[in-house]
């Protein structure tokens, strides 16, 4: 059975989750996860992971959706296999676990969460220096630059609670380093913004225990 994961504007109100479960449901679909991804005063952001009995039934999935009233989809996606964000993030920590150097640590940190978020790249920046980084079409480190700069200055940014649609950054907490994720066509939300930000924080404190394991 084809899997198909549908991002949803829902509004948040008692029953609109239900009245989405019963459209996906009326179509011979299987709900076989939801994972909240923001959620505001009146609208919340769920991914909903759905077993299709059809390819053929993408469209008319999307459709019921849209009959549920204040609903909208805003991106769905095939895949092979459906993401979990408890265990994918667990498993990332255990890689940067393993690492045996600052080196390998970093690219570890990269390659990690560029798959964990399914994004076309992942950079580590220190100034005006990447450090590592994963992925085909890496911005030029000065565009990079411009990016890392461009929202340093943001407190809502740096906390995690906003950003552009296609860059999520997670700076470190010591130095002018800062991890800058890239992603078009599937905008970034407040969860997988602050478990970033927590992939990071504990990169940090690994390469603190590495660093000083050296020294010894």
């Amino acid at each position: 059975m084809p899997g198909v994961v549908v991002r949803v504007w829902l509004p948040d109100r008692p029953g609109a989750l239900g009245l989405v479960a019963s459209r996906i449901g009326a179509i011979g679909a299987d709900i076989v996860g939801i994972d909240v991804l923001e959620r505001s005063e009146h609208v919340a952001v769920d991914e909903f992971a759905v077993l299709l009995p059809d390819r053929d039934l993408i469209s008319l999935l999307v459709r019921e959706i849209e009959e549920v009233d204040g609903a909208s989809v805003e991106q769905w996606r095939e895949v092979g296999t459906f993401p979990d964000p408890g265990l994918d993030a667990l498993e990332s920590v255990e890689r940067l676990s393993e690492a045996g150097t600052p080196t390998e640590l970093v690219q570890r940190l990269v390659d990690s969460v560029r798959t964990e978020f399914a994004a076309d790249w992942a950079v580590m920046l220190s100034g005006d220096v990447a450090i590592a980084a994963s992925g085909e079409e890496v911005p030029h480190a000065s565009v990079l630059e411009a990016l890392a700069a461009g929202t340093a200055a943001s407190p809502v940014v740096a906390a995690g609670d906003a950003g552009p649609d296609d860059l999520a950054v997670a700076p470190l907490p010591k130095g002018d380093t800062v991890l800058l994720v890239g992603r078009a066509g599937h905008p970034f939300r407040r969860r997988e913004r602050r478990q970033l930000l927590a992939l990071a924080r504990i990169a940090d404190r690994v390469a603190a225990i590495l660093s000083h394991q050296s020294l010894d």
